[in-house]
């Protein structure tokens, strides 16, 4: 079954939950799942790692402000990788993994193209670049080919390479780990586990697939909590619809899985804003609206694992009718969600964080993200996948007649933010405030992430967990201009590490300003 038969299949059959699936289908215990961290959540212990907006866990109650939400700033070279040899097919789909090799110096990305002359399945393909921007695509390749040339395949019948290089493995064999979507692999089929001395050659390592569902999946390996994580895609019933979602699981060895835990469903807001999305695309549709249809799901997602979160951008797939293919018909876009145990997921905004191109764009159609974003100095980088056409466009379900590799294609592009940008508490020219629940933290002086505007200032106060004040805590000196990590100064100074013993609060008074983020470093 090739990729686009299996999409017609999934998308229209339901998986059991899986609580109510035999052990033996797959490689897990038959009883573990993945256990939500609890810890005291009052007063809320911030420690010394750096708190954002993106939720508002930490806010008590706020005056004259508002929260925005700030998309990331597109590479003016966009795309950045296209399909140019004749094994990636038409089109590129980044459904994998883009790292920077801390021991290479050298960011690294494996991806999909579509090229059945030459591979009879999706191969996973890798490309090199010194600066995250200029990709070479090296002559690497591992796998057969149906044709007898040099090319960049380093994997055959691997759909989404989510690649993991694991420098603590004694074992050098294990050195780059990937979990991916098998579509037939020594008969091998769903969502299976593989190794690699070097990213280039790898071997399968579970024997059965390690969860139930298809096709998509994100994995990566998270060292605040010591474990090995994956999102995948189960298709689930909600609201009298077959829908995919997302369920995570997770494994302390790269071998034993704990079983999927419902995490990701789209609700009623979701499906309430889908008509929007569906003008936004509205000439590019190849079917009309069916009312009944229209819906939305999540195709997949990215991660970013931020020091005291962890950032998702799911693929929000909005379905405006069946597709004449077996399909359903529908735009992707980008938006931005944020958890903090990996099961209980906010997206307080329903918008685009990766900003649609215009409708003769590269990038109108379709988004896709890889594994995980990347922090490079004081920026986050997201790389992208982009197409001009939608999820039910014949052109990816027939070949002839149908625009594919002309009119059509698929590219690879990328977005950054400066460090924790994603969204800002924002004043006009009426002072506000933003009071905060009672923290208490590690640190030794508060820095904050912060902007203004021309007549703006930012002061902070610190009080007691019932909003008295604190002797030599009261208004802080002014902070004007743009800094990522300024510090707070008071009359008597920076220090702040009397006050660690007791739970506070921080107020923060706001003028012309956007605040990002703060933390108690030091």
């Amino acid at each position: 079954m090739n990729r686009r038969d299996f999409l017609a299949v999934s998308a229209s059959s339901a998986i059991a939950f899986p609580r109510a699936l035999s052990a033996s289908k797959f490689a897990i215990p038959a009883t573990d799942t993945f256990q939500v961290e609890i810890s005291q959540a009052s007063p809320f212990n911030v420690e010394d790692k750096c708190q954002l907006f993106v939720d508002q866990v930490l806010v008590r109650e706020t005056h004259a402000v508002c929260f925005s939400l700030h998309p990331g700033e597109k590479h003016p070279q966009n795309p950045l990788v296209r399909p140019t040899l004749p094994w990636e097919g038409w089109r590129l789909e980044l459904y994998g993994t883009v790292i920077f090799d801390q021991q290479e110096k050298l960011f690294k990305m494996w991806y999909n193209g579509e090229a059945p002359d030459y591979f009879p399945d999706y191969a996973a393909l890798y490309a090199v670049s010194n600066d995250g921007v200029s990709w070479e695509k090296p002559l690497v390749g591992t796998t057969p080919c149906l044709k007898a040339v040099r090319h960049n395949a380093v994997a055959n019948a691997c759909l989404l390479p989510n690649v993991i290089k694991d420098v603590h493995d004694p074992d050098p064999a294990r050195r780059y780990k990937m979990l991916c979507w098998v579509t037939n692999i020594e008969n091998k089929f769903g969502y299976h586990s593989m190794t690699s001395p070097d990213g280039l050659h790898w071997k399968p390592l579970s024997t059965v697939p390690i969860s139930p569902g298809g096709d998509v999946i994100t994995g990566y390996y998270d060292e605040q909590r010591s474990l090995y994580v994956a999102f995948v895609k189960i298709m689930t019933e909600i609201r009298g619809h077959q829908r995919r979602v997302f369920y995570v699981i997770t494994s302390q060895d790269f071998e034993t899985w704990t079983r999927p835990e419902l995490a990701l469903v789209p609700d009623l807001r979701d499906d309430a804003g889908s008509l929007e999305r569906i003008e936004e695309v509205r000439p590019l549709l190849d079917v009309p609206d069916n009312a009944r249809e229209m819906r939305t799901e999540f195709y997949g997602m990215g991660i970013y694992r931020h020091e005291s979160c962890t950032l998702s951008f799911p693929w929000v797939f909005t379905i405006n009718n069946d597709g004449r293919f077996g399909n359903q018909e529908g735009p992707f876009e980008l938006q931005l969600g944020v958890s903090r145990d990996l099961v209980h997921w906010e997206r307080p905004f329903r918008l685009p964080c990766v900003l649609r191109g215009r409708l003769d764009e590269w990038d109108c159609g379709l988004f896709v993200t890889p594994a995980q974003a990347l922090r490079v100095g004081d920026e986050i980088w997201l790389y992208y996948g982009g197409s001009n056409y939608t999820h039910g466009t014949p052109c990816l379900y027939k070949s002839e007649g149908t625009g594919r590799g002309t009119k059509y294609t698929g590219s690879i592009g990328l977005v950054k933010w400066k460090l924790d940008r994603f969204v800002s508490v924002d004043a006009g020219s009426e002072t506000g405030t933003l009071t905060t629940v009672p923290l208490i933290f590690s640190g030794t002086r508060l820095e904050i992430n912060a902007q203004t505007r021309p007549g703006g200032e930012i002061t902070v106060e610190i009080t007691d967990a019932a909003g008295r004040a604190i002797n030599a805590f009261g208004s802080s000196l002014r902070f004007e201009g743009d800094s990522l990590r300024h510090v707070i100064a008071w009359a008597h100074g920076q220090d702040v590490s009397r006050l660690r013993t007791q739970p506070i609060s921080l107020k923060f008074h706001l003028k012309n300003a956007e605040l990002y983020s703060f933390a108690f470093r030091g």
